[in-house]
C-alpha cells in the first residue's frame, strides 16, 4: 500500500462553501509569533514521519532556519509508533549538529507503523562498511506526552508554537493528560498556558469553486485517526491555523534540485530518503517524482511572516470541525481561534523556490 497522503472524494461535502477571504498583498504581519524580529521561534516538531516523504524535508528546514536563528528546534514527537522512525530523526538531527534534541514516539499502539524508507536510508554502509548515518550512541526515545509535557512545563508562558503535520493522536492526548510529576497543570493547562500557535497541515479547505478535486476531500493525516482530530480541533484553548490540502498539493518539490544540489552530507541524506522512498511509492519515476509538499508549508509559513515576502494570505477567523469520516467543514466567526492559510499562484512560485534554496543548502 502507498503510504502517503490518501485523499477519498466526500459527494456530499460538495455542496458546501467556504467563505474565506484571501488579502493578497495585504501589509502587515499575518502571524508573526516573535516578541522581537530577532527572537528565535521555540518550537515542536510533531510528525508522522516514515510514510510519506515530505515529514523528512520540512524536519530539513527547521534544522536550517535554526542555523539562522530563526528557531530553535525544542523537541520532535512522532505520531508513527516506529523505531526506525525515531532514529531517522535522531540521526538526521546529529548530522545537523543537534544530537541532543530529544524524540517521543507515541505509545498509541493501534496506529499503523510505518518505516520503510527511515531503515533503508539508516542502514546504507560506506564503503569500510561503517553505517553512513549513525544513530547518536544513548540515544533514547521517550513518551511522546511526557516529552510534550516536559517541553512545555520548561518554556516560558507562550513562548512555544507546534507544527503537527501529522495525525492529532499527541496533542489529543496531551489534552487528557493530568498533572504529574512533570508539572502539576495538566495537559490542557500547559497548552493554554505554554503554546502560542499551532500550525497544522490537515484538512482540504479549497477555496476556487471549481477547483473540485479539492472540495469534500478527506485528507491522511485526519482520517488516520478521526477521534484524536475531532478532540484536538474542538478543545484546544489556543489559536489553530491550517494548511490544507490543497495548499502543499500544488506546490511541488523539484526533481532538477533533487539530482543536482543535494551534495553536502544534510542534503545527501534527505536525496538518499527520497530514493528509497520513491522505489516503493513511485517507482517509474524516482527522482523525477514532483512530490507535493503538504508539510514544508506549515513549517515555512511560521518562520518567515515578514512584510514582502508574498508567501500566504490568511482567512478570516473560525470555526474548523472533522465529522465522523474526517471531512474538514469551516466556519466564519469573528471569535474563533481557527484560521486556514492561503495561497495564490504567485505565491505558489516564491514559495516552491524557497523549499529548493533552503532544503539542499547543507
Amino acid at each position: 500500500m502507498k503510504k502517503s497522503r490518501l485523499l477519498t472524494t466526500f459527494s456530499a461535502l460538495l455542496a458546501l462553501s467556504f467563505a474565506l477571504t484571501p488579502a493578497f498583498g495585504a501589509e502587515g504581519d499575518l502571524i508573526d509569533v516573535r516578541d522581537a524580529q530577532d527572537a528565535p521561534i521555540k518550537v515542536i516538531y510533531d510528525t508522522d514521519i516514515g510514510g510519506d516523504i515530505d515529514d523528512a524535508f520540512a524536519l530539513a528546514l527547521f534544522h536550517r532556519f535554526s542555523d539562522r536563528g530563526v528557531c530553535e528546534l525544542l523537541g520532535v514527537t512522532l505520531t508513527n509508533p516506529s523505531e526506525a522512525a525515531g532514529k531517522f530523526v535522531a540521526a538526521y538531527n546529529a548530522l545537523n549538529g543537534r544530537p541532543d534534541v530529544p524524540v517521543g514516539i507515541t505509545s498509541k499502539g493501534e496506529l499503523a507503523v510505518y518505516d520503510e524508507y527511515p531503515s533503508a536510508t539508516l542502514n546504507q554502509k560506506l564503503e569500510d562498511g561503517s553505517l553512513e548515518y549513525p544513530v547518536p550512541e544513548g540515544y533514547k526515545p521517550e513518551d511522546s506526552v511526557k516529552l510534550l509535557r516536559r517541553l512545555l512545563a520548561n518554556a516560558q508562558d507562550g513562548e512555544v508554537v507546534v507544527v503537527q503535520v501529522g495525525y492529532s493522536t499527541n496533542l489529543a492526548a496531551l489534552l487528557d493528560a493530568p498533572g504529574d510529576d512533570i508539572s502539576p497543570l495538566s495537559g490542557k493547562e500547559l497548552a493554554a498556558k505554554k503554546v502560542r500557535l499551532v500550525s497544522v497541515v490537515g484538512g482540504s479547505f479549497a477555496v476556487d469553486p471549481t477547483a473540485e478535486d479539492y472540495r469534500g476531500l478527506r485528507e491522511w493525516n485526519i482520517i488516520c485517526d478521526i477521534p484524536a482530530a475531532q478532540k484536538f480541533v474542538s478543545e484546544w484553548p489556543g489559536e489553530i491555523v491550517f494548511s490544507g490540502y490543497e495548499v502543499g498539493d500544488r506546490i511541488k518539490m523539484s526533481p532538477t534540485n533533487l539530482k543536482h544540489d543535494y551534495r553536502l552530507p544534510c542534503g545527501k541524506f534527505l536525496r538518499d530518503a527520497f530514493t528509497w522512498w520513491a522505489s516503493k511509492n513511485a517507482p517509474d519515476e524516482g527522482l523525477d517524482h514532483r512530490r507535493p509538499t503538504w508539510d514544508l508549508t506549515s513549517v515555512l509559513f511560521v518562520m518567515r511572516p515578514e512584510d514582502g515576502r508574498g508567501y500566504y494570505a490568511l482567512s478570516e477567523p473560525g470555526v474548523v470541525s472533522f465529522d465522523d469520516v474526517g471531512a474538514a467543514a469551516f466556519t466564519p466567526d469573528p471569535n474563533g481561534k481557527r484560521r486556514v492559510f492561503l495561497v495564490d499562484e504567485a505565491a505558489r512560485i516564491r514559495v516552491g523556490e524557497a523549499f529548493v534554496n533552503l532544503c539542499s543548502e547543507r
